[in-house]
């Protein structure tokens, strides 16, 4: 790698952070800017506003090293090189459209220090068209300045490793002598990773943007298809498990992502394939997409089903009997509570008169903030004390490997519901529970 580049990252979020720190790691002088002052200062101490292993150890890391710094002032980003653009683009209430206000403000204040020849870098997930609308703001504002998209790839639970080891770099890049500029600014950003022999798909903005929003597209598709086999795989007593094993071992398939369960939630999958059937619309073509409408459907009804089998366990009836959650994240590894299928089952539950006792390794300190009304304890054995049902809503390794006959002592009935596939159905039922899954067979 050559001398270090000056680089901002807008926006210090769980995107922004994540990348400020770990570009400090690969060398380069970072500023990460955002509006919060509140969590600018707690990022500049040092600590973390969000769970992701490893997180804390990168952003000490890069501070001790004087490389990293953290700012509320945009001017601290003028003299960069590179400007990175990380703030959120959630879905716009009411609608399935994505909200672009915070990308918009964050270039439109960046232009203000943007200088010719700096580079400005999208790794916000967008609808398609948006870095060329983008692009001709910046350019017509500051002739000879760059934007390029680059998106992220980021799993909650493996942020660190999926940004300094990346399976793919994609670049969206301008047409012509701009483009191997802006490229070759980008293979000097990420030299450490490009000298790994990481692929790189080189191709224009509206490609770029698109590669995020279709592989979500295709990860929902694949998850909410294994999750429509589940509800056949009940109406005809089949087992879904044994089911997506047969079908895994096809190399064409392949068996990640087929374990049927709760369906999907958080910051990401639902409101990015949501916006990616606006966007379709928008452009007249959403048919090609309709069947994202089903996904979508398909995995909503997951947590209605969850909330129907809970009352099949607890004899037709919810009212008055106590339910134990484990896990409300909506993935394990995270706090991130957003759209968690697990909290909207839980919900559910208590709406229709049990008495329900949630617990998480992480989030129970977002889940007091925004469900104010559910009941948090901070162990397993504290949520399932006197339980007439266990639901395992998060695959947290702490919930698959409980003891089954320790954790058996403290319910009042031994009746688990395992809304991930998370648990060893045979060692469960040895220690003398009932086993229901959705698609599985009733023991």
């Amino acid at each position: 790698m050559g001398d270090p580049l000056k680089i901002s990252v807008i926006g210090c979020g769980y995107l922004g952070a994540v990348h400020a720190a770990s570009m400090a790691q690969l060398g380069h002088d970072v500023v990460g800017v955002d509006t919060d002052t509140a969590k600018v200062e707690l990022l500049a101490a040092g600590r973390v506003p969000f769970h992701e292993p490893g997180f804390e150890e990168l952003l000490q890391s890069s501070l001790a090293s004087g490389r990293l710094r953290f700012s509320a002032d945009m001017a601290q980003a003028a003299g960069s090189q590179v400007h990175f653009v990380c703030v959120g683009t959630p879905q716009k209430r009411g609608e399935y459209a994505a909200d672009l206000r915070y990308v918009e403000s964050a270039t439109e204040s960046l232009i203000d220090v943007l200088a010719p020849g700096e580079l400005v870098v999208g790794k916000s997930t967008v609808p398609v068209g948006t870095a060329a609308r983008l692009a001709e703001l910046v350019t017509g504002k500051v002739p000879g300045a760059l934007l390029a998209w680059n998106p992220e790839f980021l799993r909650e639970g493996f942020a660190v490793q999926d940004t300094l080891h990346p399976d793919r770099l994609v670049y969206g890049l301008p047409a012509g002598p701009d483009g191997e500029t802006a490229r070759a600014l980008l293979d000097e950003v990420y030299a450490p990773i490009v000298a790994d022999g990481t692929p790189q798909v080189v191709t224009d903005h509206a490609t770029a943007e698109m590669v995020k929003t279709a592989a979500n597209s295709f990860l929902a598709t694949k998850i909410s298809f294994i999750n429509a086999m589940a509800e056949l795989c009940e109406a005809t007593g089949a087992d879904v498990k044994q089911l997506a094993d047969a079908i895994g071992y096809d190399d064409r398939i392949g068996r990640k992502f087929l374990n049927a369960g709760l369906g999907f939630g958080g910051g990401c999958l639902p409101k990015d394939i949501r916006a990616f059937m606006a966007r379709a619309g928008e452009l007249g073509a959403d048919q090609a997409l309709t069947f994202l409408r089903e996904v979508d459907n398909i995995n909503m009804r997951r947590r209605i089903r969850m909330v129907e089998l809970a009352r099949e366990v607890c004899d037709g009836s919810l009212l008055g009997k106590r339910i134990a959650v484990l896990g409300a994240a909506f993935k394990p590894d995270s706090d991130d509570i957003r759209d968690s299928p697990a909290l909207n089952v839980a919900a559910q539950l208590q709406l229709q008169g049990a008495s329900v006792r949630v617990t998480d390794p992480a989030a129970g300190d977002n889940i007091r903030r925004s469900w104010p009304q559910l009941d948090v304890v901070d162990t397993a054995e504290e949520a399932a004390a006197g339980a007439d049902a266990v639901l395992v809503l998060t695959e947290w390794k702490q919930f698959r490997e409980l003891d089954p006959v320790a954790f058996g002592k403290v319910v009042a009935r031994k009746a688990v519901l395992d809304g991930r596939q998370a648990l060893d159905r045979d060692v469960w039922e040895a220690a003398g529970w009932s086993y229901r899954a959705l698609g599985r067979r009733a023991g």
